[in-house]
């Protein structure tokens, strides 16, 4: 029998043996890099129970059309079964743009929901008690003015901020270097970041105020290496700024959280995770010397790849899902999305999301994968794979310390042009046939089966266009211009923006006042020029 391919390697490019035994693992020592669940370097897990003693969050991602109909998909998400919400925002609100703006005609409601409005985040959050439900809010450039809307719906309706509990995507640093959906220059960007670090951890506690995200990272075609390297680093950089801000590293680091991507490699994944936690937990102690121990632990959100996605076959997509969702269990994420199998097509349908909701829990209540912790702890090749992971991050690391962090190195362009290589290498790998995607490069047909599309229509927009006008006309402009010119003063005297930005929602300014008034002051960045 003839070898299937000339290579056997992981995503990341790592070599891999036919057969893994213990000289694979010579300089690992059990004590010191495996240790117990719940105990530091946290390798098997943060908790000493994991599953056995509560499972992960199901926290399916869901956002379309107006406020209104993502509402009635909270609702439907919420009676089968999800135990937590996420919310997906339009491109124009994730660009800081108002829904009448004209950078945002064709775009409202497309790929989340359409928020421009204190109104809007009411209707969007109506009926769902939110001191009974976490949330999950997918923003970064605005994040601070949306969650300033959410924390002002809270106070309308008498809810002590102190009950409130989710996350705050709130990522900065990986918008420059993946997704690129900035507002200002990176240093301004970092300090409204650490303004909601600092304002989370006097006033609302159970939040989660960033999730440092290597799921976008991976989207534009990182290798695991990448995505671990400059997510760890991305942390790294966060709480170099909180503590240089006089905050002490256990006021805010028990509330981080993480965001990775799940792909196809099944046991690389699973490593990244472990990896993760051990890298994180060393990193911390090195450099802050905490003394709460939940200051080293990496707790995770984790959703599934949708840059593995195909529009061809798409019902191959479930398949894929079911995989890399239980990758994310075995590696030991706290909160898990899994893509519906229409994504790559269009937004999922009530159908589908079900079917990814449903896949969790089959995980959880038929797979019996969350009796024991760590299940793939000692093994040869899992552990072989989390330590080179550990290694290549850490070489990433050096790397990003010799040329003065994250910032210096985002304006020189080095992650992007990591990143963009990687993606470049894997392409061709695909096109040689040295890799395989089912439907696509393998075992294609010609004969596509249409599925069922989820579509908006142009009355969504034209409804968001004229409860901006409505708003506009009602509001007391004079109110409303004086919050604006607080916060334009707040951010010119470098102080806490969480408190003005509060009031301006309630002034019923809206996400692009507030991000055009900051944009005086801030200024706007351009990104470096990448070959």
């Amino acid at each position: 029998m003839s070898e299937r391919t000339s290579r056997f390697t992981s995503l990341s490019g790592l070599a891999i043996e036919p057969v893994y035994t213990p000289d694979h693992l010579k300089d690992w020592h059990a004590d010191r890099d495996l240790g117990l669940p719940g105990a530091f370097p946290y390798t098997r897990g943060i908790h000493s129970t994991m599953y056995r003693g509560r499972l992960w969050t199901m926290r399916q991602f869901a956002g379309f059309g107006s406020a209104e109909d993502t509402n009635r998909r909270f609702h439907y998400l919420l009676h089968q079964g999800q135990t937590g919400l996420s919310v997906a925002f339009d491109l124009p609100t994730l660009m800081g743009l108002d829904s009448d703006d004209p950078r945002a005609q064709g775009e409202v409601g497309h790929c989340g929901v359409a928020v421009s409005s204190l109104a809007d985040m009411e209707r969007l959050f109506d009926g769902i008690p939110l001191d009974q439900v976490t949330t999950s809010m997918t923003i970064n450039g605005p994040a601070a003015v949306l969650f300033a809307m959410y924390l002002a719906v809270a106070r309308k309706r008498g809810i002590p901020f102190s009950r409130l509990g989710g996350t705050l995507q709130n990522d900065i640093l990986k918008e420059y270097i993946a997704q690129k959906e900035w507002l200002f220059p990176p240093e301004p960007h970092m300090a409204l970041t650490v303004d909601t670090i600092a304002y989370c951890a006097a006033h609302v506690p159970k939040w989660h105020p960033i999730s440092i995200s290597g799921y976008h990272i991976r989207e534009a075609g990182s290798t695991a290496v990448q995505e671990l390297a400059f997510t760890l680093y991305d942390g790294l950089t966060y709480v170099d700024a909180a503590v240089n801000a006089g905050l002490h590293v256990d006021t805010f680091a028990p509330r981080l959280s993480f965001f990775f991507n799940v792909h196809n490699d099944f046991f690389e994944e699973i490593a990244k995770f472990r990896a993760a936690r051990r890298l994180w937990a060393r990193e911390m102690e090195r450099r802050y010397h905490p003394k709460n121990p939940r200051s080293l632990q990496l707790r995770c959100h984790a959703q599934t790849a949708g840059c593995s996605l195909t529009a061809q076959q798409p019902m191959n997509n479930v398949v894929r899902t079911s995989l890399q969702a239980l990758a994310a269990v075995l590696g030991g994420t706290q909160s898990l999305h899994t893509n519906s199998m229409d994504e790559t097509l269009a937004l999922p349908t009530e159908e589908a999301v079900t079917l990814a909701l449903r896949t969790q829990q089959i995980i959880a209540a038929e797979s019996e994968t969350v009796n024991t912790v760590d299940p793939l702890g000692g093994s040869y090749f899992v552990e072989s794979l989390t330590n080179r992971l550990e290694e290549g991050a850490q070489d990433y690391f050096r790397r990003l310390d010799g040329m003065g962090g994250m910032i210096r190195a985002i304006e020189g362009g080095f992650p992007q042009r990591e990143i963009l290589e990687a993606s470049q290498r894997y392409q061709r790998e695909l096109e040689r046939g040295e890799r395989s995607l089912v439907g696509v490069t393998d075992h294609v047909e010609n004969r596509q089966r249409p599925i069922p599309i989820l579509r908006i229509g142009p009355e969504v927009e034209q409804e968001q266009v004229a409860r901006l006008s409505d708003l506009r006309k009602s509001r007391d402009p004079f109110r409303m211009a004086g919050a604006l010119e607080e916060v334009q003063e707040t951010a010119a005297c470098h102080q806490n923006l969480m408190p003005a930005l509060i009031e301006a929602v309630l002034a019923k300014a809206t996400v692009g006042e507030i991000c055009s008034a900051l944009r005086e002051v801030y200024g706007t960045y351009r990104e470096p020029v990448v070959l």
